[in-house]
């Protein structure tokens, strides 16, 4: 079994406080037409480098029924600034159009398979995978950025057209997994998409 989700899987179902002091279920979202879950953080360069696309992004599909939410699993005991509290101070200065969760356990980062910060999973109205990788080709730098795959899919997507690429390597810091070093990932983990690199 992979590590990270396969297209045509389904979401997998979660149950997490969020930085509104509310606590979301998946199912609090089923009214959404499309659904972009999406790992990430605090302090990640890649994070903070591409978020104000990500927001263009969320903006511009929400009135077709698309509907972000953010998840945080990194451990504290890797990166403090990723502590819930930072969370709600980061989402008081940005007010970003999203939930965003706290994942402490990291069974959710576990069960999606999430591989970095940030990374994209599009499900469809039923709730099964579409696309998964990378928001933009340079997230640290959207200023040089030269494809928005994530737009690209939500596109395509809801034309009701096949998404011409489906996965991506998400680019990025990887999660912070509690009691690993800052840069380990599970065994299992490699690349959606192999590459000569």
């Amino acid at each position: 079994m992979a590590f990270t989700l396969e297209l045509g899987e389904q979401a997998p179902a979660f149950e997490l406080p969020a930085t509104d002091g509310k606590t979301y279920k998946l199912s609090d979202f089923d009214d959404a037409k499309t659904l972009v879950v999406f790992f990430t953080c605090n302090h990640c360069p890649y994070v903070i480098g591409s978020d104000e696309v990500t927001r263009k992004t969320a903006e511009k599909f929400a009135d077709q029924g698309v509907k972000f939410v953010g998840i945080n699993s990194n451990s504290v005991n890797t990166n403090a600034t990723d502590s819930f509290e930072h969370m709600v101070s980061r989402m008081n200065e940005h007010k970003f159009p999203w939930v965003y969760l706290r994942d402490e356990s990291q069974e959710v980062a576990a069960a999606y398979g999430a591989l970095r910060t940030p990374h994209f999973y599009v499900f469809d109205e039923n709730r099964k995978l579409v696309y998964t990788g990378r928001g933009v080709d340079s997230p640290k730098d959207s200023s040089k950025m030269t494809v928005n795959d994530l737009e690209n899919a939500l596109t395509e997507h809801l034309a009701g057209k096949a998404i011409s690429t489906p996965i991506t390597n998400p680019l990025g810091c990887n999660v912070k997994w509690d009691g690993q070093d800052a840069h380990w990932m599970p065994a299992e983990a490699c690349d959606l998409v192999y590459t000569n690199a």
